[in-house]
């Protein structure tokens, strides 16, 4: 007797939601997670075509030795790191022309909202996972990010 695959059920409406929101957005890939299915959705973007803002403002710049220490090469293997919990717009104060939640040397405590990310036209506060001072923001303000991509340094 011959079992038969179970064939996985794939939401197509879902699919074609998330593509249109890629194409509203700008984005590359939108990852969403419910009731215990994954769905990812990705598009191939040349990269002529796709600007690393984020990568750009870390890059190092020849300095002394014993600055060179406290300028991270690689913001993604920093350990003070926060990264974007999912796909979205961020945004650095609570409301256009607001004072922003945070800025290049704020101290921040643990749980303290540092900026928001719009998902699906939801405000999604993004708290510090620990105590620290903010020693850089790789976002701008309004611009869409990636589940992953590194938002703030705290140290």
């Amino acid at each position: 007797m011959a079992t038969t695959p179970k064939a996985p059920i794939v939401d197509r409406d879902l699919i074609r939601e998330l593509t249109e929101l890629l194409d509203e957005t700008g984005l590359t890939e939108i990852e969403i997670e419910q009731d215990g299915q994954r769905v990812r959705v990705a598009r191939n973007v040349s990269a002529a075509s796709a600007p690393p803002a984020p990568r750009a403002v870390a890059a190092p710049t020849p300095q002394p030795v014993a600055e060179s220490v406290a300028a991270p090469i690689d913001p993604s293997k920093h350990p003070g790191v926060v990264t974007s919990p999912m796909v979205g717009t961020a945004y650095a104060a609570p409301e256009p022309g607001a004072k922003p939640f945070i800025e290049i040397g704020t101290q921040v405590k643990a749980g303290d909202t540092l900026l928001v990310v719009e998902a699906m036209k939801t405000m999604n506060q993004i708290p510090a996972p620990r105590a620290g001072s903010v020693i850089q923001i790789l976002f701008e303000d309004g611009q869409p990010v990636e589940f992953g991509e590194p938002l703030v340094i705290i140290e």
